[in-house]
């Protein structure tokens, strides 16, 4: 049977299927998930604007400060 991986794919098919209700509930997972990262993202990224605000310094005598690409 050449196609046996096939048959037994479209047999489990209906026992892979999420009702609706496991749908949501995955989703509202995903959605805290993805809250809890972007929260950390943010957290991160004021610490460390921060701690960089701390070290400025004063323009080397004639030459340009260089520009740095921002971090994001």
């Amino acid at each position: 049977m050449p196609n046996l991986p096939l048959a037994i794919a479209v047999l489990l098919l209906p026992v892979l299927r999420l009702t609706p209700a496991e749908k949501a509930e995955r989703r509202a997972r995903r959605r805290r998930f993805l809250l809890q990262l972007r929260l950390a993202v943010q957290q991160d990224k004021a610490e460390r604007a921060e701690r960089h605000a701390t070290r400025t310094q004063p323009p080397s005598r004639g030459r340009p400060r260089s520009r740095r690409p921002s971090r994001r």
